[in-house]
């Protein structure tokens, strides 16, 4: 019978912006001296919310806690269009915005609900022969790239201040929301880049129970397993 230790479970960290998902990882491993820790989804650097981590043997679950669907809440900004379709891009185009209503932003998103074939922006982790998307567009260069599938459950603009339109999207493991910010852009005719994005919940777990990472840094041992999901109570949720 498998014998399971106190750190044997997930952690739900609310990743702060400015520190990719390794890091996250990075951190809290060298913190408590966890020989194996991973992550149940990337977060971009800039993006804030649920980062899920499992520690010890829990990490043979990260598949399947990965390809849990996803929810987010963000904000677009019309008006300029960005190389990596987020405001941590070089901007590409600047062009006036037109007038829009909410109602118009949301006629737009609804073109976007149910199945899609989506292309992985070229800044990106996606690797291409083993070399990651934003090492090339570094270098200038631009390849080809096979299109992922997707799927949009909802996707709704709740405010609009030209030029930010906030809004809530629920969707598939894999999808890149920035791309879908320029898309939107490209629809309206003046542009559009990701200035905020925020993962609320992964499958069944919230970001309402996650701790903030200074935080997690600054506890005990005894702290940290009193915040871990044991890894047979984590069994239940897959």
């Amino acid at each position: 019978m498998l014998q399971f230790s106190a750190f044997d479970g997930a952690l739900l960290v609310d990743k702060p912006p400015g520190c990719t998902s390794h890091d996250v990882v990075d951190r809290v491993r060298r913190r408590f001296g966890i020989k194996k820790v991973g992550h149940c989804g990337t977060l971009d650097p800039a993006a804030t919310g649920l980062l899920m981590l499992v520690l010890g043997q829990a990490t043979r679950l990260s598949d399947k806690f990965m390809a849990a669907d996803k929810v987010y809440e963000g904000d677009l900004k019309l008006g300029e269009a960005t190389d990596s379709y987020d405001a941590d891009g070089e901007i590409t185009a600047s062009l006036p915005v037109p007038p829009i209503t909410l109602e118009q932003l949301n006629a737009e998103a609804d073109a976007f609900l149910g199945d899609q074939q989506q292309l992985p922006p070229m800044v990106s982790a996606v690797k291409i022969k083993g070399v990651p998307l934003y090492k090339l567009a570094r270098k200038g260069q631009e390849v080809e790239r096979t299109p992922r599938f997707v799927h949009i459950y909802s996707f709704r603009f709740s405010a609009y201040a030209e030029p930010i339109a906030h809004f809530r999207l629920a969707c598939t493991k894999g999808t890149y929301v920035r791309t879908i910010a320029h898309e939107i852009g490209q629809k309206l005719g003046c542009g559009a880049h990701l200035v905020g994005l925020r993962r609320l919940a992964s499958g069944k777990f919230d970001v309402a129970d996650a701790h903030p990472l200074d935080t997690i840094l600054s506890w005990d041992e005894a702290a940290l397993t009193r915040a871990v999901i044991p890894f047979l109570k984590l069994k239940t949720f897959e």
